[in-house]
């Protein structure tokens, strides 16, 4: 199945594909789905958990312990605790991020879903969220999941990547495009 997605491939792809085929024999794909988030969330709040995630210095034992605090607090536990405390003991914590996004995406296959990358100035409301998946669904005809980043610098508007298509309303791109029509007319 690895080899087959061009996003889920290397150290990360083989990682995410073995806790995939595990999640799913266990039936707790979308359990594991919500801890990686949990814990996706938390990595990109904390610089010390990133720093303790990304840094070679720590060692091994000490990084699971600390891990594992940080697991136990979240409230991951199960297949998700697990594996990431593999991935510590097997030195590989550093590429957590790629294989939380590979696993994601053999989670889209699996269910026929689309991921959309979507990039706004400011957090959306849960009702703008729905109405973008319903938007996006009725154009693509498959449930989409979204990662939705927070850029300020769009200044307003927002970026959606879905597959090989990309669609820009951001207010940045609007701004520079009249900035360009006028030095041309100037």
């Amino acid at each position: 199945m690895a080899a087959e997605d061009p996003s889920v491939s290397g150290v990360s792809g083989r990682y995410a594909t073995a806790l995939f085929e595990l999640a799913r024999d266990e039936q707790s794909v979308d359990q594991v789905r919500a801890d990686l988030d949990k814990f996706e969330a938390l990595l990109n709040e904390s610089a010390d958990l990133k720093r303790l995630v990304r840094s070679p210095v720590f060692a091994a034992d000490a990084q699971l312990k600390a891990l594992t605090a940080v697991l136990d607090k979240a409230g991951i536990a199960g297949t998700s605790a697990k594996f990431l405390k593999v991935l510590t003991a097997n030195r590989r914590l550093f590429a957590v991020a790629d294989v939380i996004r590979a696993y994601r995406a053999l989670v889209a296959k699996f269910k026929g879903e689309a991921t959309a990358e979507v990039a706004v100035a400011e957090q959306l409301s849960d009702k703008n969220l729905d109405a973008l998946k319903a938007a996006l669904k009725s154009v693509t005809g498959k449930d989409v999941a979204l990662n939705v980043k927070v850029d300020p610098s769009i200044i307003g508007g927002l970026v959606v990547k879905l597959g090989s298509r990309m669609v820009d309303s951001s207010l940045r791109t609007k701004l520079n495009s009249i900035k360009n029509a006028m030095k041309e007319a100037g």
